[in-house]
């Protein structure tokens, strides 16, 4: 007996490698060309914000300096005593400069300047009208005196159930004002890329309000809804996870 157990357990042993399906084999150069793609991908997403950032900051360098490095006179201009170029002269220079008449427009004889320069341009039909509109919104936006793009909101634009996205700029002027019973506000919606935009001036209640900052709003308008905020991608996230559970 101990034999044929013995006969019967090779003839086993022999039929259990049979058994196994054989493995397919492996197919190194779709495999490696997958690394490849996916290495290639990763340089890509790595490499191109770096590579856009500095594009922009080299052609903003670029224009500045372009535009400001010929007003500089040539005893004060140190490239004239090195024998290399600054990059970035004409920046400097503009910061400089725009920081010494802020200084001297503080002081009383600056106000003073100022006032009769004003005096003077008021005097003048058009420019005087291109100048009080661009004051107004420099000082809107850089002194920040009023909520102007404070608020990220939606409005059904440009038919109902269709939504926009926009920024409140501020309350509607009293002469639109006097068309609706209602507190009315303009809504600038901007397009994508927002090289322009549409002013709308509709009721406060039509406007819904979102909890985003304008940077987001901006981000999600110029990348034409591809960047998220990271919040809202967060709150699906977790919402998808939710979901899940009461699934399972």
């Amino acid at each position: 007996m101990d034999g044929t157990e013995q006969d019967s357990g090779a003839a086993d042993n022999s039929a259990a490698p049979s058994s196994v399906a054989p493995r397919p084999p492996r197919r190194e150069g779709i495999g490696l060309m997958g690394r490849l793609r996916a290495y290639f991908l990763a340089g890509v997403l790595v490499t191109a914000p770096i590579a856009v950032t500095i594009y922009i900051g080299w052609w903003f360098l670029s224009f500045i300096d372009g535009h400001i490095r010929p007003l500089i006179p040539a005893a004060y201009n140190p490239e004239n005593y090195l024998p290399f170029s600054i990059p970035g002269i004409g920046v400097v220079t503009l910061i400089v400069a725009l920081t010494l008449i802020g200084a001297f427009t503080a002081g009383y004889v600056g106000r003073l300047v100022v006032r009769m320069g004003e005096g003077a341009v008021g005097r003048m039909p058009v420019v005087r009208s291109v100048y009080g509109a661009v004051k107004q919104i420099v000082e809107t936006v850089v002194a920040k005196k009023s909520n102007a793009f404070r608020e990220v909101v939606l409005v059904e634009y440009p038919r109902l159930g269709v939504w926009s996205l926009g920024f409140i700029t501020g309350a509607a002027h009293p002469e639109v004002q006097k068309v609706s019973a209602e507190a009315m506000v303009h809504v600038f919606i901007p397009c994508a890329p927002p090289t322009a935009g549409y002013l709308l001036m509709v009721p406060r209640r039509e406007v819904t309000v979102l909890d985003m900052t304008v940077e987001d709003g901006l981000k999600m308008v110029m990348s034409g809804g591809i960047v998220s905020p990271p919040e809202r991608k967060l709150r699906e996230v977790k919402g998808a996870v939710v979901q899940e559970k009461i699934r399972a």
